[in-house]
């Protein structure tokens, strides 16, 4: 298992690991938490190259069954996410499915697949699923607002969320639960540590000077460095606070 990809589900505080899928990454949750969304690998062997995936595949954590998306093409994917209202998904696709470069909007339940028309990568959904941030280049953030419902789905106000100062690249948003802020990681353009010289935003590979920040999605360039040691600190993810007592 060392030299693939697999996909695990286990609970907050890292106890009841449990596989559901061999060869699989990018997972993601369906919005009412009973399914999980994922990618199969392009290759057997383990490959570090974000786009590398083939299939998409929808786990269903009660019956313990797997369905593969009825889509007959689907490769190329990466950086997946599942859309509040439960019919989409939205994904950046490289070089697959007729797209050279694109975010695309993909139907969970059906063969509908729209370009987003934005310019970048690695897009990811506000909670109520109106708005989508994403890598707008290697040094800026995107913002946007979403329309799912719409035929077609459509994003519209495309602006810029913040700019980084090269060299340092921002990337890995992630919207917190109310819709505040976005999280993401920061760092210095250079090859990474270790595997095939792959640059430090991949995953997996390290990254050092790459810190965690948060930004206001009130306001352009209003952002604040939350990690300072430079170890390889990326991929954010946020926990909903438990409820007040």
């Amino acid at each position: 298992d060392a030299k693939r990809r697999n996909v695990y589900v286990m609970n907050l505080d890292g106890t009841g690991r449990t596989k559901i899928a061999d060869n699989g990454r990018d997972p993601c949750w369906s919005p009412d938490g009973k399914k999980i969304a994922f990618l199969g690998n392009e290759f057997e062997r383990l490959d570090l190259e974000a786009w590398a995936t083939k299939g998409l595949f929808i786990h269903d954590l009660e019956s313990r069954t797997t369905r593969e998306h009825p889509h007959p093409k689907i490769e190329h994917l990466y950086t997946m996410a599942w859309s509040p209202c439960g019919r989409w998904f939205v994904a950046t696709v490289h070089g697959g499915m007729g797209f050279e470069h694109a975010i695309i909007a993909i139907e969970v339940d059906g063969p509908g697949v729209h370009n987003l028309k934005l310019q970048g990568c690695r897009p990811d959904l506000s909670s109520d699923g109106t708005r989508v941030t994403w890598g707008f280049g290697d040094y800026r953030i995107g913002l946007a607002d979403l329309d799912l419902a719409g035929s077609p789905p459509a994003a519209k106000n495309i602006r810029a969320l913040l700019t980084s100062p090269e060299p340092l690249m921002t990337y890995h948003m992630a919207w917190s639960p109310d819709g505040r802020y976005v999280a993401f990681s920061r760092g210095p353009q250079r090859p990474g540590k270790s595997l095939k010289g792959l640059f430090a935003q991949c995953p997996g590979i390290e990254a050092p000077g790459w810190d965690l920040c948060i930004a206001d999605t009130s306001k352009e360039n209003r952002w604040v460095r939350i990690t300072r040691d430079g170890k390889s600190n990326k991929e954010p993810e946020w926990v909903p606070a438990p409820p007040k007592k």
